[in-house]
């Protein structure tokens, strides 16, 4: 994974556009305008002082197959969130597994976390598959945290601390 560059919004879109991608989110399916709008203020958001925001494009050979990020919810407390999309060409084959792995080695080994929490939608069995392969634990699930197409949706509450992460990465 690398840093999300401006001139990575089209292969952004290519899935941001995509109904089957986005219908667990509040966003989407996005305009181009969208997309390239998202895709600024993520390159924007590594200028940011103090930085909360770490945006990366994951690529395979020469392609961006998806993205990630790392929010650090509260430095003082050493919180932060992980978020990560695929493109559907490329769901079943480890990369949201690889970037969520590469995001928890971020959150913990460079930017000093103790715990790192993720969300998804009940519905969304993937991702919740991908969580527990990063070595998080299920957590609960909070109700009606976000309005979308279809309803209200709840989210599933995973998390993984810090010696918990280091256990389990030095296998």
């Amino acid at each position: 994974m690398r840093r999300i560059e401006l001139a990575d919004w089209r292969a952004v879109h290519s899935w941001a556009s995509l109904a089957e991608v986005c219908r667990f989110q509040t966003w989407g399916p996005d305009t181009e305008e969208q997309t390239r709008t998202f895709v600024t203020t993520a390159v924007e958001a590594w200028s940011q002082a103090p930085q909360l925001r770490f945006p990366y494009a994951a690529r395979i050979g020469g392609d961006v197959v998806g993205m990630g990020e790392l929010h650090i919810r509260s430095r003082e407390q050493r919180q932060g969130e992980i978020t990560y999309v695929v493109h559907p060409n490329k769901w079943g084959q480890g990369v949201g597994t690889a970037i969520g792995n590469e995001l928890l080695s971020r959150g913990f080994e460079e930017n000093g976390l103790h715990r790192i929490y993720a969300t998804c939608d009940p519905r969304n069995a993937g991702s919740a598959r991908v969580l527990r392969k990063l070595g998080m634990t299920w957590e609960g699930r909070h109700r009606h945290t976000a309005l979308i197409r279809d309803g209200w949706r709840d989210s599933e509450l995973f998390s993984i601390l810090e010696d918990e992460w280091r256990a389990t990465s030095r296998r």
